[in-house]
């Protein structure tokens, strides 16, 4: 309590003082608050699997890339993203689309609540089979991709974004459901191997 020039004043800690009485939280406890509901909302990991070493490109089988359209040899990208990244084209008919498979070193919650977590990009949390995951895009303009990123350790993370190349040939509920699918075919052969 404040006392000024016969006025008693209650200042209450971790409440705005200039909403006209109405006493609202403190932003920063908010933003605390709303990210430890986000933090749970991921589903609990089933198991560790290790994806340290694992070869990105061998991650969809040949009957996993028949299923997907992939009619490309998978290559390296040229620059990778976080890690090893490999690139799988569906170009034979249209519309063209890629699909990049990425074996990340950090924990799949920082896309969600942390260092990783961008502003302009949805999120949503999600279960790729049996393993906490996040779909992660753009939701203004035309939709381009969309990335599906599933925790199967503890510091690590697969991600497999889908890329259309043909403008305009999916929709965003297309290209998530095509990056979900392709995570959790990547995620079958990396249970298989652990």
């Amino acid at each position: 309590m404040l006392v000024s020039g016969g006025v008693l004043t209650l200042v209450l800690a971790g409440c705005a003082t200039d909403t006209g009485g109405q006493a609202f939280p403190d932003e920063p406890a908010l933003a605390s608050a709303t990210q430890g509901a986000k933090a749970s909302a991921l589903p609990a990991r089933p198991s560790e699997l290790n994806l340290q070493g694992a070869d990105p490109c061998a991650l969809l089988t040949g009957p996993q890339l028949d299923q997907l359209k992939i009619n490309s040899k998978p290559r390296a990208a040229a620059e990778p993203i976080d890690g090893p990244t490999c690139v799988f084209d569906a170009d034979a008919a249209e519309p063209f689309h890629t699909y990049y498979v990425r074996a990340v070193t950090a924990d799949v919650e920082e896309w969600f609540t942390g260092k990783r977590r961008k502003n302009s990009m949805t999120t949503e949390p999600k279960a790729v089979g049996g393993f906490p995951a996040i779909t992660n895009y753009r939701d203004a303009g035309k939709p381009s991709d969309c990335e599906t990123l599933v925790g199967v350790a503890k510091g690590q993370t697969l991600a497999v974004r889908a890329v259309t190349v043909t403008a305009g040939g999916f929709t965003m509920p297309q290209l998530c459901e095509m990056s979900a699918r392709a995570a959790d075919s990547a995620l079958q052969t990396l249970k298989a191997r652990n």
